[in-house]
């Protein structure tokens, strides 16, 4: 199971958390009026707009919060200005890092996103240094105890899928992002409960990570999802199934 899928896996078990915070709300707000901006508010015919509902709807994001955030989108109510920024970097072990934004001041994100990466024994490159390593794709995380291989296997490859891999932890699919939609319907209908799904950056190849070096790199990807303008990070790490479970004993 590849790094972006296991960094899932640890989010998920903190998403109760933050929602009762309210953290990730903001966030997904945002990630919806972009989206509306971006695409318009219907979301039948805007992909990226129906998955960022899907997630505000998933963080129990009241309906007129969702409903005032499109609207911002589409001019329809007044709204801060947005712009998406993307940092790319290096962290720990030499694993490279995307970072995307949605600020409302470049000028402030910037430099504290830079002071992120340093102090996380990382550091901030130059556009298109680690881009060229990553490319859009939709991945699935099924928990292993949710569903039988076989059949998340059958359910994924008939509706477009171009991959799926199994660990200890959990089932991976991996689409393109025309096939997402079809596939979450596809599972859904299935029955088969899924623990993540998102539109995301995932790498080509992946660098395998030790513990100590893998408890570095996780602690940046933590830092930089905790700032209040990072949407989301994306990386090529892998730690192994015997890792993971090491440190989930530490946590």
């Amino acid at each position: 199971m590849s790094g972006h899928s296991k960094w899932s896996t640890i989010k998920h078990k903190k998403a109760a958390l933050d929602a009762k915070r309210g953290r990730a709300w903001s966030k997904l707000a945002r990630d919806v009026t972009m989206a509306a901006r971006h695409g318009g508010g219907d979301l039948s015919a805007n992909p990226r707009l129906r998955l960022a509902v899907d997630k505000a709807k998933g963080a129990n994001m009241p309906k007129d919060t969702i409903e005032k955030a499109i609207k911002k989108g589409t001019g329809e109510l007044a709204g801060e200005a947005i712009e998406e920024i993307v940092y790319e970097g290096y962290g720990p072990g030499g694993v490279a890092i995307m970072c995307t934004c949605l600020t409302d001041n470049r000028h402030r994100t910037a430099p504290e996103v830079k002071k992120i990466f340093e102090r996380g024994n990382g550091n901030l490159g130059a556009p298109n240094c680690v881009s060229w390593m990553f490319s859009k794709k939709g991945v699935f995380v099924i928990a292993r105890e949710a569903a039988d291989e076989d059949k998340v296997m059958e359910v994924a490859l008939e509706n477009g899928a171009e991959d799926v891999n199994t660990s200890d932890m959990a089932h991976e699919v991996t689409c393109d992002p025309e096939a997402y939609g079809s596939i979450k319907e596809a599972f859904e209908a299935a029955g088969i409960a899924i623990q993540s799904a998102d539109v995301t950056m995932v790498a080509a190849s992946q660098i395998t990570l030790d513990i100590d070096t893998a408890r570095k790199v996780l602690r940046l990807m933590e830092n930089l999802e905790e700032h209040d303008d990072v949407q989301s990070v994306s990386s090529n790490f892998d730690i192994p199934d015997d890792v993971m479970a090491e440190l989930a004993k530490e946590n």
